[in-house]
């Protein structure tokens, strides 16, 4: 930093340079792998990586961001990373260099190199989650990003990755993500019957999402609905207010018969229109966000 607060004077202008090859390697798995760092690119991706990298320093907790690259115009419109970007490694560079190291084609003048942010199982489950999204085999990186901010949106506690699913910090899934990355904890690589088994063990009811489910989800919060306003009417199948883990399969397929086996119980989300069926991101969004109302509203109820 110089005296004005911002990085230091001279740009980094070679976009042939060790460290922006460096920088530019984290595109690919096996350098992610290697190094145990991801790249966070744009203004929206980065002001979160940053704030969650300050919060865990001022807690005394190891930061998450180790380098950041900006332009001078990003800064000059984006004013607030001088100050987010107090105590890390940051540099101007010139708009060639950040094309070298970014992703997209177009970059918007800053990127971020951050450590691997994924926690295990029993982190998540210790701290008594009340709604999970569990993506099954999940390989679309913009798919996974997409659930992964739905999540985050409807206060969800946890985003679960299977085996087989996307590495989150694919650039294409960290961008579709928007900063939610760096909300809520992740896990990766888990197995789908030790997350029912060890939810089911603290609980934690277990949903499908299914086309084919047996359960309408409109029906389910519409008794849900009667049941705490009257105290009256049909028993619900499932109380959307309680502690839940929802699964979400794969885009083409959706789950397997062995994933649904897993479920207590098996949700369609229905569809009133000549759709045939809902796009990942979308029925996510919609079953996460029924849970979220659910239990937003049975915890108004009480307090």
């Amino acid at each position: 930093m110089n005296e004005t607060g911002r990085p230091q004077d001279f740009p980094l202008s070679n976009p042939r340079a060790d460290r922006v090859r460096d920088v530019a390697k984290l595109a690919g798995r096996p350098a992610r792998l290697k190094r145990g760092h991801f790249l966070a690119e744009g203004p929206q991706a980065v002001r979160e990586a940053l704030k969650l990298h300050q919060q865990r320093v001022a807690e005394g907790r190891p930061g998450v961001v180790t380098e950041v690259y900006a332009s001078e115009i990003c800064l000059d419109r984006y004013p607030e990373f001088e100050d987010l970007s107090q105590g890390v490694n940051a540099r101007l560079a010139t708009e060639e260099v950040l094309a070298a190291m970014a992703d997209t084609v177009n970059p918007q003048g800053i990127v971020a190199v951050c450590k691997f942010l994924d926690v295990t199982l029993e982190e998540v489950l210790d701290a008594g989650p009340r709604l999970i999204a569990v993506l099954c085999q999940v390989r679309d990186p913009g798919n996974a990003g997409t659930v992964l901010r739905a999540a985050d949106s409807a206060g969800a506690d946890a985003v679960i990755l299977t085996a087989s699913s996307v590495d989150i910090y694919n650039p294409k899934a960290v961008r579709s993500t928007a900063g939610s990355l760096f909300h809520l904890p992740v896990v990766l690589g888990a197995d789908v019957e030790d997350v029912a088994a060890a939810c089911r063990a603290r609980g934690i009811g277990i949903l499908a999402a299914d086309g084919y489910g047996s359960l309408n989800l409109d029906t389910l919060q519409d008794q849900n609905t009667q049941r705490r306003l009257t105290g009256q009417g049909p028993d619900s199948e499932y109380a959307l207010e309680q502690s839940t883990a929802w699964l979400f399969g794969n885009e083409a397929q959706g789950l397997s018969e062995e994933e649904l086996a897993l479920a207590d119980h098996r949700v369609a989300v229905p569809i009133y229109g000549s759709a045939e069926s809902l796009n990942l991101g979308t029925a996510a969004t919609v079953c996460l966000y029924a849970s979220a109302r659910s239990q937003h509203q049975a915890a108004a109820a009480v307090s």
